[in-house]
């Protein structure tokens, strides 16, 4: 196995092009490294993003948030602003793992490992995060929902890269929150997980939402009906009951041992009620729960 570390996107991107046989790129390395020595892949190249600039900051712009791919969870949480602008998202980065591996962790590895149960990936969806793809002739973006087209699959072309996540700027009465379900108290892989961001005006009334699902099919899901169930509401009864029914709906999970496919509909359902009562509770300036 060849290992690089090249100091630009350019130079990575090129270096992945030009390679015939499998190559990887090491953001984190919770995945990767786990993956090689437990003989699931064995790649000829691992090309290391970590010495590249843009990979590591964290920069707060009037479009937003632009963060590294190779950002670890725990700066994600230290940063107070971000943090204070997306709860949702930075608490979904910090369930990776333990608190060891959240030294380490990124949301560009969690993305790129391709598994429907990524934690981040429905707080990215929710926030209408775009992914910023590099390859050696440009720059290209792509929504977080199209990123991922199946399990281990990625929209991505040989050579691509991403170096980085633009998130919008928040805007006033709006909120997002993450919930998921596991099987344990902590350090699992989700059963089911739901994110949400919602906009209200001065009354209230939301006006815009989106919602996001991982672990209940083949990729993580942008769920529009679900975001219309709440939309012109004060996420009333009413409104839960159809935002519950909608999510269910979208899903189209498999049976495994973490899961039957009618609990994981189920549990979809309850999730997005809770999921939305946090991030409405945020965006009229209270504090979510920890259901």
């Amino acid at each position: 196995m060849r290992y690089e570390a090249p100091e630009t996107l350019e130079r990575a991107s090129q270096l992945l092009a030009a390679e015939t046989g499998i190559a990887r790129v090491l953001a984190g390395g919770t995945d990767l490294l786990v993956q090689i020595k437990s003989d699931v892949i064995d790649p000829i190249l691992v090309v290391d993003i970590k010495k590249i600039a843009e990979t590591r900051e964290i920069k707060e712009t009037s479009a937003g948030f632009h963060i590294g791919a190779a950002v670890t969870g725990a700066e994600l949480k230290e940063h107070a602003k971000l943090r204070a602008a997306w709860p949702g998202l930075v608490e979904a980065a910090n369930l990776i793992g333990s608190t060891q591996v959240q030294g380490r962790a990124t949301m560009g590895g969690n993305l790129c490992n391709g598994s429907p149960a990524a934690d981040s990936v429905p707080g990215l969806i929710a926030a209408g995060a775009k992914a910023i793809i590099v390859s050696a002739t440009g720059r290209r973006e792509l929504p977080v929902e199209d990123v991922m087209i199946g399990v281990r699959k990625l929209a991505l072309a040989k050579g691509e890269i991403i170096a980085a996540f633009q998130l919008p700027a928040r805007t006033p009465h709006s909120g997002d929150a993450y919930l998921r379900f596991i099987p344990r108290t902590e350090m699992d892989i989700a059963v089911v997980g739901c994110g949400i961001n919602l906009t209200t005006d001065a009354s209230g009334t939301i006006t815009a939402a989106r919602v996001s699902l991982g672990a209940v099919a083949e990729r993580p899901l942008l769920v529009a009906d679900a975001a219309k169930a709440i939309i012109g509401t004060k996420l009333d009864a009413a409104a839960l009951d159809k935002l519950a029914t909608a999510a269910s709906a979208a899903c189209r999970p498999i049976d495994d041992k973490r899961g039957t496919k009618d609990f994981r509909i189920k549990i979809a359902g309850v999730l997005a009620r809770r999921t939305a009562e946090n991030a409405y509770a945020r965006a009229q300036g209270k504090i979510g729960k920890n259901h």
